[in-house]
């Protein structure tokens, strides 16, 4: 078994200034946009009961990947995160493979937020460009992501608190709009072949919440700060998605929303009026959550870049940290390019399916690496603890390979490209490596 060397930190070094409110924010906001839009994609594909019941099945599968996940945050507090994990269990291979699926993950949510961000803005103003703000969306907030963590996690407080409210409130003013006739109404026979399709969007509503542990090395007293608010935020989310899902479908017919990238602004038109002044509000603040996911998956790339150039897997220069705001600006601008190129040749639900593939892989090889890590390291020690080992691991990694198998076998050109990109990357990675030594 290879030998784990822990990162050796360049000069200077990541500050470590997030409190508890600041991880609960980012946590939620790296997740927020996919209770905006998103997640209506898996109503085309199984009706708004199938994609209930997917809902159900993602829920269960993050609430028991969240308490597992949580043990190997706290217990190993690096930038690198399921990447660290995976090599501190198996060695230089796994951490390729989950750094490269992590990359993917976090990589590929931004040119989808930045998509839907560009909708919602054409929506209020018909003569804004789609592509025009999502390109202007990477310029601002890659810059904002310059200049340092502490002023990066308070702007995520203020924008995710305001993202919560406008959520609460978009319930509140639905709420006496909903019926359940019309959520039932005009829905296919409930399938598994609709169920499974419709599993990448449900995963949606939920993913990159993960993130959190690429700031894991900026947190303050990590071993009681990562537990609270990685628990504070999947319950958080857990109540915003479903409650916000619900509502949607029983507040109108629900065929009406199924693929555009503003279903909420869209639901409140249909039932409030388009020039209802909450309706205008809402599309308008409806920006928050979208730009408050935006900014926290460009926070989670850019570490995951970092951590990963700082051990040599991408070239070192990536690594560099501005010696003033100490930000890992290479990296910000490198993960910038690569989702532009993205926006400009894929679709929002191609680009939701790719990121969550990178996620389920990221999912597997960090549950693998909790079990590996409880029978190899015996002795290191776990601030937070998962509940009910090793069954909630286990539940969590089952439902883990059922997403897997159920998004490859219905995405299977996406599902090559990954791994045709995974395998071209990782032989590389070893060529290189054998040629170093």
């Amino acid at each position: 078994m290879p030998t784990y060397e822990p990162p050796s930190q360049p000069t200077p070094t990541l500050h470590k200034v997030i409190t508890t409110p600041q991880l609960w924010a980012i946590a939620v906001g790296l997740v927020i946009s996919g209770v905006y839009f998103g997640w209506n994609y898996g109503w085309a594909v199984a009706g708004t009961l199938g994609f209930l019941v997917a809902t159900l099945i993602v829920t269960v599968f993050y609430l028991t990947f969240i308490f597992s996940y949580t043990e190997l945050t706290a217990a190993i507090p690096e930038a690198g995160g399921a990447f660290s994990y995976a090599f501190r269990a198996f060695g230089p291979i796994m951490g390729f493979v989950a750094g490269f699926a992590t990359l993917v993950d976090f990589v590929m949510g931004p040119p989808a937020i930045a998509f839907a961000l560009g909708g919602y803005a054409h929506f209020l103003h018909p003569d804004l460009s789609v592509m025009g703000v999502a390109v202007g969306t990477y310029v601002v907030f890659i810059a904002i992501n310059l200049f340092g963590m502490r002023d990066s996690a308070n702007f995520s407080l203020v924008i995710t608190a305001l993202s919560v409210v406008e959520l609460l409130v978009f319930m509140g003013l639905v709420w006496p709009f909903y019926k359940t006739e019309n959520f039932v109404a005009h829905n296919p026979p409930i399938t598994a072949g609709g169920v499974f399709e419709a599993l990448p969007f449900a995963i949606w509503f939920y993913v990159a919440i993960e993130g959190v542990a690429m700031v894991a090395e900026e947190v303050k007293d990590p071993k009681r700060t990562i537990a609270k608010g990685y628990i504070l935020s999947i319950l958080t989310l857990v109540i915003l998605a479903l409650g916000t899902m619900v509502l949607s479908g029983g507040a109108t017919d629900w065929r009406t929303l199924i693929d555009m990238d503003y279903p909420l602004p869209e639901t409140l038109s249909i039932t409030l009026g388009r020039n209802n002044a909450w309706t205008k509000l809402f599309a308008s603040l409806g920006l928050f959550g979208l730009l408050a996911s935006f900014h926290c998956n460009t926070i989670s790339y850019s570490r995951q870049i970092y951590a990963l150039a700082r051990e040599s897997y991408l070239p070192h220069k990536l690594a560099a940290l501005n010696q003033r705001f100490r930000t890992p600006h290479w990296a910000l601008l490198a993960g910038g390019v690569v989702g532009l190129v993205a926006l400009f040749v894929g679709k929002t639900d191609e680009i939701i399916i790719f990121s969550v593939l990178g996620a389920m892989v990221m999912y597997l090889t960090s549950l693998l690496s909790l079990f590996r890590l409880r029978q190899t390291e015996p002795q290191l020690e776990r601030p937070y603890r998962t509940p009910f080992y090793p069954w909630v691991p286990l539940l969590a990694l089952g439902l883990a390979v059922l997403c897997l198998v159920a998004i490859v076998y219905y995405n299977l050109y996406l599902s090559l490209l990954f791994l045709g990109m995974l395998i071209v990357s990782l032989g590389m990675f070893v060529w290189t490596r054998k040629r170093n030594n």
